[in-house]
């Protein structure tokens, strides 16, 4: 079933095989590559249209041999909705946003550990660990538990309550740390040694990036094998980025595409924690990890991410930029498109979408073009950003004036 041909650094191209564990080389991320060839010989894309929706539609993209190792919770296509009023707002011709907070646990997470979980088991991997700040870990705990895996869990202390509390729910043991993810990070390395942790990672394991990159595959295959102008995407560690830029690069390979127009990416990070905008805007291919990151978007509370560099050549490669916004901006937008289209936008999409106002008003996005925003999680899971005071009833003195108003 799979037509995974080799593993290859992404920093030297070394080429590692595959069919065995391997996490990184030289400490940076692998590629997962593939017999494109045999992929086109083996399926038309003609013929997906006949299997059910959801990631596991792309069967032939992706790294699993057996689909007895397939873990799975119901990974259904999550839907592009059109928002005309947000459009005319941010003065673009079109805006969809692919919601990804209809996945499993509620977020976009569910795509990457969904491959990376079965990949696990079909490896004999049976003890899993991952530093998170944020929904990574409630879905690594929760697609550990579909495979009957141990999985350990280290947080911030200040990660939002709904992701502590969905992580020990599924069974996870979950640990909260003085400091942050890196921090974190650093606790399941040694932990990695120590107790036989298989370190889960965001591109530690080459994976997690295969299931990511469905977002791409399933965008193209949405938009009819076509790509729009501009993808805004918010970026902590980046592998929906990077996922989907190799998505379509090998639907390009494939021949798939109805043309070879490319999106251009605008990677969205938020002021107090912006490692890849500080890079972009230096033109450096590498980012420097920034001190005392803060920002109440904690998907984007990543102070340095071991694939800067891929995000970077991505962003780079496709004409596009990196861009942040301020943290106050944050909720206003989550209100804006709530109210405005009824979606329920999390901190890192309403990142997303204060960036690409700007980028309207700089002149970086052209206002006659059609621009998809990722929503990569799900508003209710960030109780502390939602909260509001709400004014209350005395039945025996009802103001009904203002209760019309």
């Amino acid at each position: 079933m799979s037509h995974v041909s080799h593993l290859e650094s992404a920093l030297d191209g070394t080429r590692l095989p595959a069919g065995c564990v391997q996490t990184v080389h030289a400490g940076r991320p692998l590629w997962v590559r593939y017999d494109l060839a045999a992929v086109r010989a083996a399926v038309d894309r003609d013929a997906l249209a006949a299997r059910a929706p959801g990631l596991w539609r792309y069967l032939e993209l992706l790294p699993v041999e057996d689909e007895a190792h397939i873990v799975s919770l119901g990974e259904g296509a999550t839907p592009l909705v059109d928002c005309p009023r947000l459009a005319a707002a941010t003065g673009v011709r079109r805006l969809l946003v692919k919601d990804e907070s209809r996945l499993p646990t509620g977020s976009f997470k569910a795509r990457g550990m969904a491959v990376a979980v079965s990949m696990a088991k079909a490896l004999g991997i049976e003890r899993l660990a991952i530093p998170t700040a944020g929904n990574a870990g409630g879905a690594l705990a929760a697609y550990a538990a579909r495979a009957g895996l141990r999985c350990t869990v280290l947080m911030p202390e200040d990660t939002p309550e709904v992701n502590r509390h969905e992580a020990a729910l599924f069974g996870a043991r979950v640990f909260l740390v003085d400091g942050l993810i890196h921090h974190c990070g650093a606790l399941v390395r040694e932990g990695s040694a120590r107790c036989g942790w298989f370190d889960m990672s965001t591109l530690k394991e080459p994976y997690r990036l295969e299931g990511k990159k469905t977002m791409g595959l399933e965008l193209a295959e949405q938009l009819g094998w076509t790509l729009p102008d501009v993808i805004v995407y918010p970026t902590g560690g980046g592998t929906g980025l990077i996922g989907m830029a190799k998505a379509f690069a090998e639907l390009s390979q494939l021949g798939w595409l109805e043309s070879e127009h490319r999106p251009r990416f605008l990677a969205a990070q938020a002021e107090g924690c912006a490692p890849i905008v500080h890079a972009w805007e230096a033109g450096a291919r590498f980012a420097e990890p920034v001190a005392d990151a803060q920002t109440e978007a904690s998907g984007l509370r990543v102070p340095a991410a071991v694939g800067d560099f891929m995000i970077l050549d991505a962003v780079r490669e496709s004409g596009g930029r990196a861009m942040s916004a301020p943290d106050h901006a944050i909720r206003p937008r989550m209100a804006e498109a709530a109210r405005s289209e009824g979606l329920s936008l999390c901190p890192e999409a309403a990142v997303c979408l204060d960036v690409l106002q700007r980028a309207v008003r700089e002149g970086h996005v052209r206002r006659d073009e059609t621009v998809v925003l990722f929503n990569t999680g799900a508003a209710q899971k960030y109780v502390e950003v939602l909260r509001s005071e709400l004014p209350r009833i005395e039945r025996e003195r009802v103001d009904w004036e203002a209760l019309t108003s």
